[in-house]
């Protein structure tokens, strides 16, 4: 073939050697206004290093090696004798060494612990998002461990260590450890408490023997799992250690992996247990409401989890838009892609906002906090986890065909993107969670209209939204039916104070004026043509030397 009929122009560059969290400005404001002065500067450098590693060549072909070359389960060594492990990808050790590295599990203890764990967790997985699974669940596990002090001496320090050990032994000789979860079960799946494991106490010793099985446990290479099974006093919670004490293997019969759409890079697995050896965690009969403070976290987590996808995929839009030509300009500079941009860059920043509000509720662990985010978690993981999907779809298509490619990465994105809104409770369970807060904890309430009421008088449309709710909450008869409906308006209400209060006045308005002001469409680039919507995709270019005024063409 002539070389001159495959020159190669009009090609957009890779979006790699950037700073993931300079570049993201909702993301830096958001650390700069919840975390105090004098622990800025350290978060500050921490978060930088961690973005210039997520933005680098080297770490987005970890990620994408990681996601190419899924675990493999090994049942039994080649005698015959079980052996129960998983292997992955060199890549995935790498990305989750490093992760750890920087304190991705290390929050509850740390000044502004979990606004830097959260910014930090929104950072890292933007490089790949499967590894964040044990993050999450190791630094959700601490909360719990707490309800026992002896399990919490022992597992705490471990859990929250910056040292990531590979392989299985005895924890208690391992610099580091991780921890998962394994609730789920055939029958009931997110029922819980239809759970059919049993949990048989020794007598005088301090365990319990379980006899049972796990639809879904993930990260079946961790050091340990929360479970639930179902005891003489009732439902209960159960710490599993994968080595016994004694150097042994505990029974923990990993029976296959999930073939899953997404999140390739992650194992999750069916496990039975047969006489597995697990020490109580908490009260006999009071598993859920002994494991729920570790399902909050992760639920969390699944915001910013969602948070992070969003932002990765609009980055990757506005990067492709300010350098692929098509009739006669970049795209960047034509009106109806601007105002798609603008749409999507809007939704992402309303969610960073969110997030990190939710973090920075955590820090502060005050009566007032805690019973806010009592209702503004389960609302938030219904909204910013449903509204993923959409984002990414949406942040494809403006790659056109290229996006489609799986070298691009949005293929990856697109299929990671539900996945969020399904763990740790799907969408109705987060909404019937939001209707019980409502009806049981008056103070979630109280504390959520305080939280909103902190920007009324600012817009109009604002006002006029909060309103609506209080409306909507007044007639709770027959709620359940229209339960999304009301949780939406929730978390649009909360996400829509946040950005009058801190975002620029374009992303403010552009927001209040369509998601609470009703001027927008059905699909996202339906934005009032009026708006300043060249400085909201401003703001969202991930390049910084853009940004700060060179021309919109790269040179």
């Amino acid at each position: 073939m002539a070389a001159t009929t495959h020159t190669v122009t009009n090609q957009v560059p890779p979006l790699v050697g950037h700073d993931v969290f300079a570049a993201d400005r909702a993301l830096s404001e958001a650390v700069e206004r919840h975390v105090a002065p004098g622990v800025l500067p350290v978060a500050l450098e921490e978060l930088g290093e961690l973005g210039r590693a997520a933005g680098s060549a080297q770490v987005q072909e970890w990620g994408a090696r990681a996601n190419a070359h899924p675990p493999v389960l090994r049942t039994h060594d080649r005698f015959g004798h079980r052996v129960d492990e998983v292997g992955f990808h060199p890549s995935w050790h790498r990305l989750l060494g490093h992760a750890v590295s920087a304190g991705l599990t290390d929050a509850w203890g740390r000044p502004a612990g979990h606004v830097r764990r959260a910014a930090g967790f929104l950072v890292w997985t933007q490089a790949e998002a499967g590894h964040g699974c044990p993050l999450s669940m190791t630094h959700a596990a601490v909360p719990t461990l707490r309800t026992d002090p002896a399990l919490a001496a022992e597992w705490e320090p471990l859990l929250t260590s910056h040292t990531y050990v590979e392989g299985l032994r005895n924890p208690m000789e391992k610099a580091g450890a991780l921890l998962g979860m394994g609730m789920t079960e055939k029958q009931g799946g997110t029922d819980v408490r239809s759970n059919t494991t049993r949990a048989e106490a020794l007598s005088g010793a301090d365990g319990y023997l379980l006899t049972g099985h796990k639809w879904f446990c993930s990260a079946p290479m961790s050091d340990g799992f929360l479970v639930l099974a179902q005891a003489a006093g009732g439902l209960s919670c159960f710490l599993v250690p994968r080595v016994l004490p004694d150097g042994t293997r505990n029974v923990f019969a990993i029976q296959r992996l999930k073939d899953k759409l997404g999140n390739r890079s992650n194992a999750s697995a069916e496990v039975e247990f047969d006489g597995t050896w697990a020490r109580r965690v908490g009260e006999e009969g009071r598993g859920v409401r002994t494991i729920i403070e570790m399902v909050a976290a992760t639920r969390l987590d699944c915001v910013v989890g969602s948070a992070a996808l969003m932002r990765q995929a609009v980055s990757q839009a506005v990067h492709h838009s300010a350098y692929r030509r098509a009739f006669g300009g970049l795209l960047i500079d034509k009106p109806l892609m601007r105002n798609v941009l603008a749409d999507l860059a809007l939704e992402s920043e309303a969610a960073t906002v969110l997030a990190m509000r939710l973090a920075a509720a955590y820090d502060e662990d005050t009566d007032e906090e805690r019973a806010f985010l009592r209702l503004a978690v389960p609302a938030a993981k219904y909204w910013v986890t449903k509204r993923c999907s959409a984002v990414v779809g949406e942040a494809l298509e403006c790659l056109g065909g290229n996006g489609y490619v799986e070298e691009s990465g949005m293929p990856r994105l697109l299929r990671e993107a539900p996945l969020n809104s399904i763990w740790e409770g799907s969408g109705n369970v987060q909404a019937l969670d939001v209707l019980r807060a409502l009806q049981r904890e008056p103070r979630a309430l109280d504390a959520f209209l305080r939280e909103v009421g902190r920007a009324r008088g600012a817009d109009h449309r604002l006002d006029a939204a909060i309103k609506g709710l209080l409306t909507e909450l007044a007639d709770l008869e027959g709620v359940e039916a229209r339960a999304r409906r009301v949780v939406e308006r929730i978390a649009l209400v909360l996400q829509g104070s946040l950005l009058v209060r801190w975002a620029p006045p374009e992303v403010s308005d552009a927001f209040c004026a369509s998601r609470l002001g009703g001027d927008w469409g059905s699909a996202f680039g339906t934005l009032p043509h009026s708006l300043d919507l060249a400085s909201v995709v401003a703001r969202a270019r991930p390049d910084a030397d853009q940004r700060r005024g060179r021309g919109s063409d790269g040179g």
